[in-house]
């Protein structure tokens, strides 16, 4: 998999579970590049990075940006490189193992997915240990939401492991919004209505307690996110209603604008 590229966004990570996935990425994927976007660093952070087993690429910003910003960044720096062709991110807690994330990438290097999704609510997913109960219905409750709101039908939206070509990113790049979590959402649904290709990848997953997710505000986040992504998902596939609603409202910059704006700037 030399021609795949994989991002890690990070926010105040464990360090030792960071530095441990990131060699238990490279030895699964064999990346042409390995970087991590890491928001708000400490320096105790860097330092394990910097001293990582394994090379890395690091790119810092002193403000939370949130997983989509960082990710989005992480891609565009990807993108751009003329040994990657497939570009790949993993949540930095590693609930998704190494081997997992190397089959989410799989069908995209084969050419049968431009983009590809893990998946732990899939039928044949190995759920190692699981969330509390609170957590898990919530996320059962909104993935069986999305199903019925958005066009692309999936068992799962949401979990931190997603592949897609570079191809199908500069298709989908410049539609995309949300900054933080919802990030997901939004990328399957812009995909989808540009339609490329969807594959589903159960995964092997192991919930991480700690997580810096807020459940039920996160879950309040992300059900407003999914009305903004079904409404933009539409509007790309000229459906009138939404079309006409998209001319008279202002979606303010995309990511990759305000990304160019913030490159401005500095």
């Amino acid at each position: 998999m030399s021609n795949v590229g994989v991002v890690v966004p990070a926010y105040r990570p464990d360090t030792a579970r960071i530095t441990s996935y990131l060699a238990a990425l490279d030895e699964a994927c064999s990346p042409a590049v390995l970087r991590v976007e890491l928001d708000a660093p400490r320096s105790e952070t860097l330092d394990a990075l910097r001293a990582c087993s394994v090379p890395v690429e690091v790119s810092t910003s002193a403000d939370r940006r949130g997983k989509g910003a960082a990710i989005t960044a992480g891609f565009e720096s990807l993108a751009s490189r003329a040994d990657v062709d497939v570009i790949a991110f993993a949540d930095a807690d590693g609930s998704t193992p190494a081997e997992s994330l190397a089959d989410v990438v799989q069908p995209v290097v084969d050419g049968r997915a431009d983009l590809a999704v893990g998946s732990r609510r899939h039928p044949d997913a190995d759920v190692v240990s699981h969330q509390t109960l609170a957590r898990r219905r919530l996320g059962d409750g909104f993935a069986w939401l999305a199903r019925r709101f958005l066009d692309v039908s999936l068992y799962d939206y949401q979990c931190g492991a997603k592949a897609l070509s570079v191809a199908a990113w500069a298709a989908v790049r410049e539609h995309l919004y949300e900054p933080g979590f919802a990030w997901d959402i939004e990328l399957v649904s812009v995909a989808g209505a540009l339609d490329c290709r969807v594959a589903e990848v159960p995964v092997t997953w192991e919930d991480h307690p700690k997580s810096t997710v807020s459940t039920v505000d996160t879950t309040l986040r992300l059900g407003w996110a999914l009305v903004r992504s079904r409404h933009r998902a539409r509007s790309l596939r000229q459906d009138r209603l939404h079309a006409l609603l998209e001319r008279s409202r202002d979606s303010g910059p995309s990511l990759v604008e305000r990304l160019g704006a913030d490159a401005v700037d500095d």
